[in-house]
């Protein structure tokens, strides 16, 4: 056999490149994953855009805002980090952007877009000197696996609430939907559906149940059919580098850029620390392999983001949607890449894919984040039983990941001190610990100043 037949049948260019065989994988693997991931996270491409348009900016640009900023960070992620995982701007901060900042203090959406532009470059001199990544280091293993755990919850909680399973009471915070409303039987029937997969151990099984369920839903009139094929892509002109530089020294820009790079940061290592430790990418010493690429690609993004005219571009959650379906290396986020160019151009036909028919995806990501929790002891040493406790339960009972790790880091130094073992936190953990408390009291300071 030649030289050249063998590199075909070992999988040419792209394991070369990404290492797939290395990784336990192949290239279908990876290709299967890369279109769940985004099918996973393609809400985003409707969602962004109807965010902002409240802050007063053009539908349009920042659809196509959100898309091309997801390109760009995803293809960082891919070919300079290798990892599998995808980026898009990010649910949450769009809301702080918007509901906030904007229409909270009254300022307008290009004073926000230049604080998420000065956040974007802050975060990339942090990439740089290597802070996030001594960040990532720095957290404690039983932590990083309970950050898996709570993840785990809290993409359960996402697609229950988007599936209407779990629906607002006002008597008892959270209810039971409507069982019997369409959008909930299309979610029930997407769960089965995936779940007779899975049993039959059919590879692409959570792709599979949401094309099904797509389906399903046009005949139960949930989703619409395709209005058309191709749409070239709005404009950017009403959005990109639209920027005030006339605020960038005033209290209110440092308190927002404080609030942005805070939420980014720590979104994005809860997300890397979650879904590597679920897919087994962390070392014997709890460190993610390129970690620091990966944050850099974030970095990339936010910064190409508000430059394009949208908000805070970080790593998504979603992306443990491809891991479940056996996603390790950055093949994985370049074919999600290619799913946003399609997007770009045939979202008539992306677009028609609602909300329960990728909520039992979500809902199953759940189950599969959970297995780290086999490996934390919560019975003999309670100094990190309960750190890692607050952590898994407050990700989804305050609706974010970032909280979730505050909880954690924060009870973890404070347990550790009290209890007598002070020197088995690092000096990194302790800072973090101040700069947590720092962040809680800053709308107080806030307040007295503005």
């Amino acid at each position: 056999m030649s030289k050249n037949e063998t590199t075909v049948k070992d999988g040419g260019f792209l394991d070369r490149f990404f290492q797939i065989k290395a990784h336990g994988s192949t290239v279908r693997t990876e290709v299967m994953a890369g279109i769940t991931t985004f099918m996973t996270m393609a809400y985003i491409i409707a969602v962004n855009p109807s965010i902002l348009a409240d802050a007063g900016m053009d539908r349009g640009g920042v659809f196509t805002a959100t898309i091309l900023s997801s390109m760009i960070a995803t293809l960082i992620m891919a070919l300079y980090a290798k990892l599998p995982f995808a980026l898009a701007p990010g649910m949450g901060l769009n809301a702080y952007f918007t509901y906030s900042v904007v229409m909270g203090m009254g300022v307008t959406w290009q004073f926000a877009l230049t604080a998420v532009l000065i956040e974007g470059v802050i975060f990339l001199l942090f990439s740089f000197i290597g802070v996030r990544e001594k960040i990532f280091d720095s957290i404690p293993m039983t932590l990083k696996k309970a950050v898996s755990v709570g993840i785990g919850l809290f993409i359960c909680l996402i697609g229950l609430i988007n599936g209407g399973l779990v629906v607002s009471n006002p008597a008892t915070i959270l209810g039971l939907g409507d069982l019997l409303s369409p959008g909930v039987l299309l979610t029930i029937i997407g769960l089965i559906i995936i779940g007779v997969l899975y049993a039959y151990k059919v590879r692409g099984a959570l792709l599979i149940g949401i094309l099904a369920s797509t389906a399903i839903g046009m005949i139960m009139g949930i989703a619409d059919l395709p209005t058309g094929i191709f749409s070239l892509p709005p404009s950017l002109s009403n959005v990109a580098f639209q920027f005030e530089w006339s605020s960038i020294f005033t209290w209110k820009m440092v308190i927002v850029v404080f609030t942005f790079l805070f939420v980014d940061v720590f979104d994005t290592i809860g997300t890397l620390i979650g879904v590597a430790s679920k897919a087994n990418m962390l070392d014997e010493e709890g460190k993610l392999p390129r970690a620091n690429r990966a944050l850099t690609a974030d970095a990339i993004g936010t910064v190409a983001g508000a430059a394009l005219g949208t908000s805070t571009v970080t790593t998504y959650v979603e992306s443990a949607a491809g891991v479940a379906e056996g996603g390790r290396t950055g093949l994985t986020a370049l074919t999600t890449v290619g799913m946003f160019v399609l997007a770009l151009f045939f979202y008539p036909i992306i677009g028609i894919i609602p909300a329960q028919a990728t909520a039992p995806a979500l809902i199953m990501v759940g189950l599969f984040m959970m297995s780290p929790i086999k490996e934390i002891d919560l019975t003999k040493d309670y100094t990190e039983a309960i750190p890692a406790f607050l952590t898994i339960v407050m990700m989804p009972f305050a609706y974010s990941i970032a909280e979730g790790i505050v909880f954690g880091m924060v009870s973890y130094v404070i347990l550790k001190v009290l209890g007598r073992k002070a020197k088995s936190v690092s000096i990194t953990m302790y800072i973090l610990a101040a700069l947590f408390i720092l962040r809680t009291v800053m709308p107080l300071i806030s307040n007295a100043v503005l």
